[in-house]
């Protein structure tokens, strides 16, 4: 199972971190070890001082494609899920300012906490309509809708597919919306997709 990662998919967070609008879909990976399941806490590292939470909407890929057609596509994944991209900020601005890849800063243990439940696409009357946010200890921080990404779904799934293989069990975070922000020891984070709560994290 791998992780695969979507950057820059928001007009507004790309603006707030004053980035470039990119032409393609940018991709990352996260190791396995980043997955933090079944709402256990979140332990501060010592190698950095600037986490950022980054609230995701999560695509589980259902079965094995490559070179995927966009109008196929759809049918390559079959649940949506709720996934925090932890980020070092601090790290990941260093290692940009010398050209460097930013993988530490995106990849380290526990940067990827996964909700418990995937909803089945079927209950999505439109899937580019979907509503997520954060809360940071009760205050919302980050809201996002799946109509607003530069690249859709279909649009990830076929880009993706031509320079990696999906494999069934696979996992997409699809890109953030603005509002990112620092997390400290006590925060507790909760994540909503709709209205329905299916993440709770604890930092520690």
């Amino acid at each position: 199972m791998k992780i695969l990662c979507i950057g820059r998919n928001y007009a507004e967070h790309i603006a707030e971190l004053k980035n470039e609008v990119p032409d393609e879909p940018v991709i990352f990976l996260k190791p396995d070890t980043a997955l933090l399941q079944r709402n256990q806490p979140f332990f501060y590292p010592d190698f950095t001082q600037d986490i950022h939470h980054e609230v995701e909407l999560v695509l589980r890929v259902s079965k094995n494609g490559r070179h995927i057609e966009e109008k196929f596509a759809h049918t390559y994944f079959d649940a949506i899920g709720l996934g925090l991209d932890l980020t070092a900020r601090d790290l990941q601005s260093k290692l940009k300012s010398k050209g460097l890849p930013w993988e530490l800063a995106k990849g380290f243990d526990g940067s990827a906490p996964l909700s418990n439940t995937f909803k089945d696409v079927s209950e999505f009357a439109d899937l580019k309509n979907i509503n997520f946010r954060l809360d940071v200890n009760g205050e919302t921080r980050q809201q996002g809708n799946s109509g607003l990404m530069l690249h859709d779904f279909s649009k990830i799934i076929s880009y993706v597919s031509r320079f990696i293989t999906l494999k069934m069990g696979d996992l997409i975070f699809t890109g953030t919306p603005s509002g990112v922000g620092p997390i400290r020891v006590g925060d507790r984070l909760e994540g909503y997709l709709e209205n329905e709560k299916l993440l709770d994290l604890h930092v520690k």
